[in-house]
């Protein structure tokens, strides 16, 4: 009787069984075709192939894939040319990047993901680390930002002179012993015309010390005149950070004190004397959606794409301007899922850029961290500060990789479109 039972349990179950295997098996040829296959190859061939794979691997299906090489696209015998996922293009109009933006968020996601990994190793994450090297006392007017010297005395933000170069480059040793591979320095300035040549010339001796120790290194001075732009890429600079935190069209409710044709003039510097561009924005200023798209548009119709798109979620500082204006409109943070779709958009219109999870990582959960590297984010900052504000533990980050399968990113790895 119990035999009986069983046999026409295991009737009514079989036809379930075959049903959901045929849609398993759909799902999977579909994501093997549109990802090329790489990284998740036999899944949808033969029980065989799936049953030696498993033999071969106890940890997972995906098999290691090379970072490409500055010398040609990684070849794929599994995939024909015609099946790509990347396109290559600084001439994207407004209307194609809003079609994208508004793409439903887990389409645009896979597309991104599909992106990603045929540009990037997946499984690496650059770690980076920002120092502020000149803090407080900036003549810019900033809304958001807590080193104006319009509002130091609500922000009580202290002007600090320059640090000196044996300081920085003990930070950027320790940064390189925690896992970073690229050390940032920022100083609070209008611009590097704003400071004596001995300033300057110290700033470039801490561009030749952290050059010196193996690192990628970035600064963030403000605005550059062509001159220092040369001065710079011969001490070594790998890259010049400038973001434009937002749309054009939204800039003067920002900032008045510098044009978005400024901010452009000094990109255009920076690429002239052949260094790499950091450049991004930063979302929670009271935008709209629109102006993240035209963010975005601009970015991606540059020259050239920028070798980093720093991706910023706003952490208002009491005591500025912006903070207390979202206060007084009741505007909320910025969310997980916005950020999302902003990085999976820069991801597909900017294959091979750097897309780097910045500030307002420290109010993110893991798994909301997670979703933004499917999506296509490759890189963090480490470190208990963004210039003034706080950012995440060294040893939650440290989990966070292990849990999610992750490894730092090796310095100079960028490659730019073909």
């Amino acid at each position: 009787r119990v035999l009986g039972e069983s046999e026409r349990a295991l009737r009514e179950v079989m036809p379930m069984v075959s049903v959901a295997a045929t849609r398993v098996g759909g799902i999977a040829r579909a994501l093997a075709s549109a990802s090329g296959s790489w990284w998740m190859p036999g899944i949808a061939s033969s029980s065989s192939s799936l049953s030696r794979r498993r033999k071969s691997s106890s940890s997972s299906f995906a098999e290691p894939i090379p970072f490409p090489s500055e010398e040609a696209a990684p070849s794929r015998p599994d995939r024909p040319e015609s099946s790509s996922t990347v396109e290559f293009r600084n001439d994207w109009t407004l209307e194609e990047v809003s079609e994208l933006y508004k793409t439903p968020l887990l389409d645009l996601v896979f597309r991104a993901a599909s992106v990603h990994r045929e540009c990037h190793d997946p499984g690496q994450v650059q770690k980076c680390t920002l120092l502020s090297v000149k803090t407080g006392g900036c003549p810019e007017d900033c809304k958001y930002c807590s080193q104006s010297s319009s509002w130091s005395k609500d922000t009580g933000t202290k002007a600090t002179p320059l640090m000196q170069v044996d300081e920085v480059l003990e930070s950027a040793r320790l940064a390189k012993e925690a896992g970073s591979t690229r050390f940032c320095l920022g100083a609070a300035w209008r611009g590097t015309s704003q400071v004596g040549p001995r300033q300057f010339e110290r700033v470039l001796t801490m561009v030749r010390g952290v050059t010196d120790l193996g690192m990628e290194c970035c600064a963030t001075l403000g605005l550059l005149s062509g001159e220092d732009a040369l001065k710079l890429k011969q001490a070594g600079l790998t890259a010049y950070n400038h973001n434009l935190d937002t749309s054009k069209e939204h800039y003067e409710s920002i900032i008045s004190t510098r044009k978005y044709e400024d901010r452009l003039r000094t990109l255009q510097n920076v690429r002239d004397a052949g260094i790499s561009v950091c450049c991004g924005g930063i979302l929670g200023l009271g935008e709209r959606e629109e102006d993240r798209v035209s963010l975005l548009h601009t970015l991606a119709t540059l020259p050239q794409h920028p070798e980093s798109v720093p991706v910023n979620s706003l952490v208002p500082v009491e005591g500025t301007p912006m903070a207390a204006k979202l206060e007084q409109e009741g505007a909320r943070r910025t969310t997980a899922l916005e950020l999302v779709r902003y990085i999976a958009t820069a991801r597909i219109l900017m294959p091979h850029s750097i897309v780097r999870l910045s500030a307002g990582r420290l109010f993110m959960e893991k798994s909301d961290q997670a979703f933004c590297f499917l999506a296509g984010a490759n890189s963090i900052f480490t470190g208990d500060k963004l210039l003034t504000t706080p950012n995440n533990d060294c040893c939650e980050d440290e989990e966070m990789f292990e849990e999610l399968g992750l490894e730092g990113r090796p310095p100079f790895t960028y490659r730019r479109n073909s």
